[in-house]
This record gives structure tokens, sequence and C-alpha cells, in this order.
């Protein structure tokens, strides 16, 4: 449907952002004073009381781009078709580009502080903010260039991004799909919205087709998809490179202060129990009666199943209930989401696909959604509200500087959401066929988000690696790699289509390098966590509800230990995959 057409109740409030475009149109044209503010400073900061002014400002600047930067960016996605909305995204993006170049001199001229004066201002009453600013700079030292360079580089961000946004633009706004037929030969008109229902069908054709056309379209454009793609690997690998990082890998996880050793042991503990999931395959293929299971059967349903639909009302009573064992304020914060219009609901023409949560520092945080009714709807709902209470709890119990937690214990609230959805419903079933749907549902999960998550972290590697390595890349040579990864991730149980190879394509996350492990070690936590809350483990619940509220006062990896979750130890992943697989011997 039209934008205008969805009722302002499933459109979400984007006011504690900006009041309206004028009022954005005012605080952004506010925004161009910090230039000339930050210049002011420049090679002045070994004098205290400057270095303390400028750190402040640059807070003050920060929190209001940020809240700008959001409006902007939300109001785009309600329509990417919208040239008006996506000049604004533009404006605001060249004056942060702008304005990043003028105070780019901050972080190498305190870079050259010894680190003796360094330790002294983090312990200084005056600097207490900025404590973990200058942690950073005493980890980073070797990696900071000279004053000079990071201004050049400070300058790129805005075009750079280009390549992300050509992805965006061209998948959500100009990328057009055929109609797909269903088994009756009737043709269904299709967009990437209905993805995911369509292949949840049992109609065996229509999934087929379903899976075709998407990957299939994809396929038609490999030449401008793979050659923005490879422009985004030679940009990561070359900003790596002049930090003196050993690779884009090791940049990227020094960026969040996570461990390269976890990324391996991800990948080889996976590697270690992909039997878990050639079995789960070979099962299903036998409860639905096939001879062969092809890659579109991955979501078919299960035979008896019960395939409700649900209205958006109906999903946010569901997940109250799921979440209830963390607690009646942590319900009451999912009725405040509601009720405060935090969640845009329905998918409308030229709305950015998929689903995410988005925040800002004195704002509440946003949910988009393109709810169609399904289950998979509900539980994506699930996963956002996660972020967003996530990004809430944060916000309200840090100050600024210490509220923005890292993306690697972001995907920690959303999966221990689903989970607790998903655990809650196998509980309350009698039916041994219900209960094999659920189990079928969450291995979907699983397999998405653990063992998928993981080949795409073990494909984007793959690639950077080749760059470093000077070997050439090609389209050919990405699409031969993607379907080799699949043949060993759906073993030979599962027979792919020609369409699979192509799937690479259309993945954003390849545009956030090495993001999407996260994903996977986030499952392997909150499987941790909810089994551990919902065996009334003493303190479980409450270690949780901490996490939630510690932003990145600690690395992330130590923050996740708090919790109880050490993903240094080779037991998290053994508990977790005997978990699965008592629970696959149910099914």
């Amino acid at each position: 449907m039209k934008r205008s057409a969805v009722p302002q109740k499933y459109k979400w409030d984007l006011t504690a952002f900006a009041k309206d475009d004028e009022d954005f149109k005012i605080r952004v044209k506010n925004l161009l004073q910090y230039e000339n503010l930050f210049k002011s400073f420049e090679g002045k900061l070994a004098d205290e009381d400057n270095l303390l002014k400028v750190l402040n400002l640059s807070s003050e600047y920060s929190q209001e781009m940020i809240l700008l930067y959001c409006y902007a960016k939300r109001k785009a996605d309600e329509n990417l078709a919208d040239s008006k909305a996506m000049e604004r995204l533009n404006y605001i993006s060249k004056i942060e580009n702008q304005i990043s170049v003028a105070s780019s001199f901050i972080t190498p001229e305190v870079s050259k502080f010894s680190n003796a004066k360094l330790n002294s201002l983090m312990k200084n009453p005056k600097f207490l903010h900025f404590r973990l600013f200058f942690k950073d700079i005493i980890k980073e030292k070797p990696h900071i260039l000279p004053k000079n360079e990071e201004k050049l580089l400070s300058g790129m961000g805005d075009f750079l991004d280009g390549f992300s946004s050509n992805h965006d633009a061209f998948s959500d706004a100009d990328l057009k799909f055929n109609d797909v037929k269903d088994g009756k030969g009737r043709s269904h008109k299709y967009n990437q919205a209905l993805y995911s229902k369509f292949m949840h069908s049992p109609d065996r054709e229509l999934r087929k087709n379903t899976f075709a056309e998407e990957n299939g379209a994809y396929g038609r454009f490999i030449n401008f998809i793979s050659n923005n793609y490879i422009s985004e690997v030679k940009a990561n690998c070359y900003f790596a490179k002049i930090r003196k990082y050993d690779s884009a890998l090791a940049s990227a996880i020094s960026g969040e202060d996570a461990k390269i050793e976890v990324y391996n042991a991800l990948i080889e503990n996976v590697h270690k129990h992909l039997k878990l999931l050639y079995k789960y395959f070979e099962k299903k293929k036998k409860i639905l009666g096939y001879d062969k299971f092809y890659i579109y059967d991955q979501f078919a349903p299960l035979k008896n199943a019960v395939n409700k639909t649900y209205t958006f009302e109906q999903a946010i009573e569901l997940i109250k209930k799921a979440v209830a064992p963390l607690g009646e304020e942590y319900v009451s914060l999912i009725d405040k989401a509601v009720k405060e219009k935090w969640i845009d609901v329905m998918p409308n023409d030229g709305k950015a696909g998929g689903a995410y949560s988005s925040g800002a520092y004195g704002a509440h945080p946003v949910v988009l959604t393109n709810f169609t009714g399904d289950f998979q709807s509900v539980t994506t709902l699930a996963h956002e509200l996660g972020h967003a209470l996530h990004t809430y709890y944060s916000n309200l119990n840090n100050i600024f500087e210490e509220s923005d937690y890292v993306i690697f214990v972001a995907e920690v609230a959303s999966t221990v959401n689903e989970m607790l959805l998903r655990l809650m419903l196998l509980n309350e079933q009698d039916s041994a066929s219900q209960k094999s749907h659920i189990i079928d549902e969450l291995f979907t999960d699983v397999k998405g988000t653990i063992f998928r998550q993981t080949m795409f972290a073990e494909f984007e590697q793959w690639v950077h690696e080749q760059y470093e390595q000077n070997q050439p890349l090609s389209k050919n040579k990405l699409c031969q790699k993607y379907l080799e990864l699949n043949k060993l991730y759906f073993g030979k149980g599962v027979v792919l289509t020609k369409e699979t190879q192509f799937e690479w394509a259309r993945i954003p996350h390849f545009y956030s390098a090495f993001y999407v492990y996260k994903y996977a070690t986030g499952l392997i936590s909150a499987l941790n966590i909810v089994s551990r809350i919902l065996k009334g483990e003493e303190g479980a619940k409450q270690k949780y509800l901490n996490f939630l509220k510690s932003g990145c006062k600690k690395g992330p990896v130590e923050l996740l230990q708090d919790a109880g979750v050490d993903l240094e130890k080779q037991q998290t992943f053994d508990e977790v995959f005997a978990f699965l697989e008592d629970l696959l011997k149910e099914m």
C-alpha cells in the first residue's frame, strides 16, 4: 500500500528526534557553527582546560547530530523513492562529514600524550565522562595517524558509504521482481516483503519459484553488484592496511574490543557440529515425505502444522507473555513501545525492507518492521524489541559517552527475546505434532542465526583474505565460493539450485564488514542466558538485566562474562549444541 494509506497507529512517532521537518531544518543549520568552534581549538589541546572544553563540545555536537541524523534516515526509510527525504539525508550526511574533518585533529593531538598522562586524565574527576576515550586512545595508539592524514581520511566517510547506499537503493527501490506461480499455476505479485511468507508456504512450487525469483533477480544484475561489493572490500582492506592492522578482520574486531580468537572459534565449532544440521534436514525430509530435499524446502511447514496468522496486537500480547520471566518492568516497556509509537509496523510502497531497531541518546528507540502477520513477523518483532529495550536501558542508566554498546553484544538481547518466545510455545504444547512444528521453527532460527550467519562470516573472511593476498576477485569467484560454502553447510542431503550462487548478492550486512558473526555468537549467548533463567538459576535474571543496563562500561567479552556467558571457553559452545541435539531428538 501507499504510505498515506497506512493507519497512523501503525506508524512510528519521530518527534523525539525532531518535532517536524522545519525543526529539523533549523537545528541542522545550527550545527554548522560547530565547524569553526572545533577549529578554534586545533593545536591547543595540551592545555587541560582547552581539552575539557573541546571534549564537552564534541559530546554536545555528537548527541545533536545523532538525533538529527536518525530523524533524516528514518524519514528516508519510510519511502526510499522520496527524493526530498533522500536530499535531506544527503544534506545532513554532508554536514556530518564536513564537521568530522574539522574535528579530526582531536584524536591525533591527544594520542601524542604519554600513556602516563592519559592514565592521569582517566583518573581526573574533571574528565570522568571521557575515561573510555582516553582508554581507547591508549589501545589504538599504534593505529592513529598524524593529524593531517586523519583529517584527510575523515573526509572520505561520506562517499565511501556509497557502496552500501548503492546496494540499499538498488535493492529497495530499483530492483523489480517478476510474478511467481504457485502449484496451481496462479500468478502472485511478488516483492521482498513477501519472501518469508511465500518461503514458509506449504505450496512447494510457490517456494521453488519464490527462491528462484528472489535470488535470480540479483543474478540478473550480478555484474553491478559484484563490482560494488568488491569496491567495498577493497576500501575495507585499504583502510585496515594504512592504519597498520594485520587485516580488515583485525581492524573490525579491534573497533569493538572483541577477539579474533572468538571469530575463529565460532567457525571451528560450527564446522564441528555441522552434522547436527544435516540430521535436522534429514529428519525434516522424512517428516515431509520427500524423496529429495531441495534448498527451497528448508522453510516448508511440517504436515498438520497449524499455520496461524496474527494481528500486530496479538503479536504484542504473545511477546509480553514470553518475556514475563524477565520481570514486570520489562513487560511494561513493551506496552510503552506501543503506546508511544516506537514501531513502524506495516510494509508500504518504497519502504526499507527487512527490520531494524535504532536509537539516539535523549530519545526513545524506534523499530522498523514489515509485519505481514505470519509467525516470522512475530519473531522478528520480538527480536527488534529486544534491541530497542537494550537501547532504552543502556541510555537510561549511562552517561552518553558510556551508553553506546557495541554490536558484538547487541544481538544478545534480541535473540533472548526470540528464544523466550520459542521455548514458551514449546512448553505450552501437549500435541506431539505441534511440539515438532515448534522445534522445527526453532531450528529454522538456529539454522539462520548460528549456521547461516557463520557461513556468511566465513564467506566475507575469505573474500577479504583473497584481496589481501593479491588474489583477483570476480563475480564468478564470488558466486563459486558462495556455492561451495552452501554445499559444505547444507550437506549432501540438500539439493541446491542454480540460483543459490547469487544469494550472497542480496545480503546488505556484507556492507558492514564482519558484522554477521555477531548474530551467531549472540544466539549462542542468548541460549545460555535463557536456559539459566528458565531453570530458575539464582541471580541469572538480574545478571542479564544488569547486562542490558551496562552500556559500554566494559569490553563486550567481559560484559558477557558478567552475564554468565564465556565465549572463550569450549564448554559454552558444547553446552549449546548439546541442548540443540536434545531438542532435535524430540522432533
